[in-house]
């Protein structure tokens, strides 16, 4: 398995569609989200996909009259990738050996390209200051170390989010949440409050850039 930062998107969707057994399985945005908000917690790749692993062992180990439903959304693996990560917390505390830093998932070139796009497609939706912002990074200085560069354009994403929602009409607002809350309520049960919490701010600020026909900025999404 591949413990790569920043492929944590791609390793997830992968897994879990392999878990599930379907490859043409697609992800929906209240699961984007989903992996977004445990993305932003710092939970660890690896205690995704073993909880990914631990949800379907138990779903199929029901009896058939059990399994009617298909597991069709990451929600249902919640409650499963949380144990797995008290886990993790359970045996550092208890000591164990560093894991080695992986290589560089891209090269410079394909970074500066990433930038490039993202950079034109902002200054198209008019946000003419973001753009600027991204032209401004250092990128062959910050290719030495991905994880600032990645902290200096989760900064600038905030930025653009806020004024997106800052000029977001209350019923737009409304709606994505309205969309949230029909997509989640067979999982709700499965989540704390601190988990709907960040989701849902996951989810909306996903709508609100798809609404403005934004990409995101993070270099999670390079290979997306």
């Amino acid at each position: 398995m591949t413990d790569n930062y920043f492929n944590y998107f791609t390793e997830i969707e992968d897994h879990f569609q392999r878990a599930r057994g379907t490859g043409l399985f697609l992800l929906s945005p209240l699961d984007w989200a989903l992996i977004e908000a445990w993305k932003n917690a710092g939970i660890p790749l690896e205690a995704v996909l073993r909880g990914i692993d631990q949800a379907f062992e138990k779903w199929r180990s029901r009896p058939p009259r059990g399994r009617i439903h298909m597991v069709n959304s990451l929600a249902y693996c919640a409650q499963a990738i949380a144990a797995e990560v008290q886990a993790m917390v359970d045996a550092k505390t208890e000591g164990g050996a560093p894991k080695k830093s992986a290589a560089p998932p891209f090269s410079l070139d394909e970074v500066r390209g990433y930038i490039a796009r993202n950079t034109a497609a902002v200054r198209k939706a008019g946000l003419e200051e973001v753009a600027i912002s991204l032209e401004a990074l250092p990128l062959e200085a910050l290719y030495s170390d991905l994880e600032q560069l990645e902290q200096r354009l989760t900064a600038i994403e905030e930025k653009m989010i806020a004024r997106l929602r800052s000029g977001a009409s209350d019923e737009a607002l409304f709606e994505a949440r309205r969309t949230l809350d029909r997509e989640l309520q067979p999982y709700r049960g499965r989540m704390s409050a601190e988990q709907l919490s960040m989701l849902e701010k996951q989810f909306l600020e996903r709508k609100l850039l798809e609404k403005n026909g934004l990409p995101r900025l993070s270099l999670f999404y390079l290979h997306s």
